[in-house]
């Protein structure tokens, strides 16, 4: 496919009157270039041209920002250590996690550059760009992307509150084909953790707290991402194997104060469930997470307290051996390497390794099972590695040869370029933007209508005076005439977030919400007050579990959402669009009872005041 300018430099004709690429331009066509061979058989040819240089790059999955307008970024970014010149060209990455992007024509014009330079290499390995989820409402450096011009959906929890398989699906292979509009060929995604701890900062990627609907969704969504054939595939990285959910005190693993994952309940197999079923449906990538197991036994062997990206019993003996898993594994961010962004810092998690040298943690890593470091590019490490003869040389070519059987499979080599455009009417058409408007109304959950508001605002606005907070101007006018005060109001509709407590010492820290469920003790008197003027309707937005059990009885109805705008919530709210949401995790009655839980059962909590599954519907 040509760039908007026409130009494909490198494409040629055979004698045979094939058409080819011929990326390292010695004017023939090579196995590795021929598109009428088999990704195995061009893997293996290539794999045998590579050096031992560009061979290590491809085990480096590094961030990489782009510059306006879709230029090419040259120099460090934000986040980004290096310009994309350096490790393109100087150090042969060709894996590339992207952060921001400006908008689909910058993207796409961004990808098609970095192809164009990656063509400049000895044999002109396609980049693979890769991305962290971009269909939700959620902005998170760490996790997740905001993208507005592509279709937005609610965040998976969302989805888990349909519970529809097929609609997992139909978002998935949305997800594919605006990925691939733009140039994303690889989402570092489904998660398949099961949410069972209510206080961690990561619920809302996940599908819900059931190991069986988890691993049937998880499935869904990876042929969606694989897609029918008639298009574009996107590359799946399912996360965070065996399971991250499970963090004890619900702390996240990204810092080191949540380096630990626990199982009091002895609920491991629960957790593994969902990668099992990504296995067998055939992931191209997993992604171990950063925790250490305390006191796990897996088939009656202790497993060894260090984070699972250093853990050989659980990458080569369990994901490997026991499961049968010959795809590429990529460890999560920075094990290797302290990140320093601005004045902070996020020390690498190398939980259970940290007196290791940045060598030595590489050396593990590779002895573990896995074929790639995720946020890292000190190739130099790797060669000097090889060299001393810690790491021998088959062993990187090992995890080579995974890595370039996935950009066959995508069809890179023979054409990585997407049409610039035309990239800005292939994403969030209007078909995909009112399919996933539909899925965030249909996710709402009602918890209680008490007072049967939700049958009033079905009738109309008519005259009513409503007061909103939380709630743009287009919606609320939806629902009546805003007034400024609750003591002129005929209904009070509110929107807030679950609660958090806010940290921000360590890099990435404040954008996790993490710590207590509870809400402050004066949000149910100011409740209180407003509900005695008129009758109140409440939103949570359940970006993890909250104990809603003070402020519950001072609401007329109220909803959770994962996710959801303000429009979608008041089609909700109006029927005109059904809610159907049932809770995907359950809402704890006390933090005493949280914290009495074990981390690792579903619905593990004493008499939770929702339980999963709860939601009043019209079915």
């Amino acid at each position: 496919m040509p760039t908007s300018d026409g130009s494909l430099p490198v494409l040629a004709t055979a004698e045979d009157g094939t058409r080819y690429r011929d990326l390292n331009g010695n004017g023939r066509m090579d196995p590795y270039e021929d598109p009428r061979l088999g990704p195995e058989e061009r893997t293996e040819d290539l794999l045998g041209r590579l050096s031992l240089a560009e061979a290590a790059g491809l085990l480096f999955h590094t961030v990489i920002e782009t510059g306006p307008g879709g230029a090419l970024l040259e120099g460090p970014g934000q986040i980004a250590k290096s310009g994309t010149e350096q490790v393109v060209l100087g150090k042969h990455l060709s894996h590339f996690n992207v952060h921001g992007l400006e908008s689909a024509e910058a993207a796409a014009t961004w990808s098609n550059r970095l192809q164009q330079l990656a063509e400049r290499t000895p044999h002109g390995v396609p980049v693979t760009i890769s991305t962290d989820p971009r269909h939700g409402a959620t902005q998170n450096a760490g996790a997740s992307w905001e993208t507005g011009f592509f279709s937005l959906w609610p965040e998976p929890l969302g989805l888990g509150a349909i519970g529809d398989e097929e609609l997992v699906e139909r978002w998935a292979d949305t997800v594919r084909r605006e990925y691939a509009a733009v140039g994303i060929r690889a989402g570092l995604h489904p998660v398949a953790d099961l949410a069972t701890e209510p206080r961690w900062a990561r619920q809302r990627e996940c599908l819900g707290q059931d190991a069986a609907w988890v691993s049937r969704a998880v499935r869904r969504a990876l042929r969606g991402l694989a897609g029918d054939g008639s298009g574009p595939a996107v590359a799946s990285t399912i996360k965070h194997f065996p399971g991250a959910g499970p963090q004890k005190d619900g702390e996240d693993a990204h810092f080191p104060y949540g380096r630990d994952q626990v199982y009091p309940g002895g609920r491991f197999a629960e957790h593994l469930a969902p990668f099992e079923a990504a296995v067998a449906e055939g992931t191209d990538a997993i992604m171990p997470y950063y925790g250490r197991p305390l006191g796990l036994s897996i088939d009656g062997e202790d497993i060894e307290e260090v984070g699972f990206g250093f853990n050989r019993q659980v990458l080569t003996g369990l994901l490997r051996e026991r499961l049968g898993y010959d795809g590429v594994i990529v460890s999560d961010w920075e094990l290797v390497n302290d990140n320093h962004v601005g004045e902070q810092v996020l020390p690498a998690r190398a939980w259970g390794v940290e007196h290791l040298s940045p060598a030595e943690r590489m050396a593990r890593i590779l002895e573990a099972g896995a074929d790639q470091f995720g946020g890292e590019e000190c190739t130099e490490l790797l060669l000097d590695l090889v060299a001393e003869g810690t790491v021998s040389e088959e062993r990187v070519r090992e995890s080579a040869r995974r890595l370039l059987r996935v950009k066959f499979r995508l069809g890179l080599f023979d054409d990585p370029y997407v049409d610039e455009q035309a990239a800005p009417a292939a994403v969030g058409r209007e078909a995909d933007r009112r399919a996933g408007h539909a899925a965030q109304a249909t996710s709402v959950v009602v918890l209680h209508d008490d007072g049967g508001r939700l049958a009033a605002l079905a009738a109309g606005a008519g005259e009513r005076r409503i007061y909103v907070e939380g709630l743009h101007a287009e919606a609320a006018a939806r629902l009546g005439t805003v007034v400024e005060r609750p003591e002129d109001a005929d209904l009070a509709l509110l929107r807030i977030g679950a609660p958090f407590q806010p940290r921000d010492d360590l890099f990435l820290e404040a954008w996790f919400h993490q710590g207590d469920l509870a809400f402050t003790p004066g949000l149910a008197h100011r409740l209180a007050r407003i509900r005695a003027h008129c009758p109140l309707v409440l939103d949570v937005d359940l970006d993890r579990a909250a104990v809603l059990t003070d402020i519950a009885p001072v609401t007329d109805t109220l909803t959770g959402t994962f996710g959801v705008s303000d429009l979608a919530w008041v089609d909700a709210l109006t029927g005109t669009i059904p809610p159907r949401g049932r809770l995907p995790i359950e809402m704890p009655r006390s933090m005493q009872a949280v914290r009495d839980a074990p981390e690792d059962v579903p619905g593990g909590t004493a008499d939770p005041l929702y339980p999963r599954g709860h939601g009043l519907t019209a079915d």
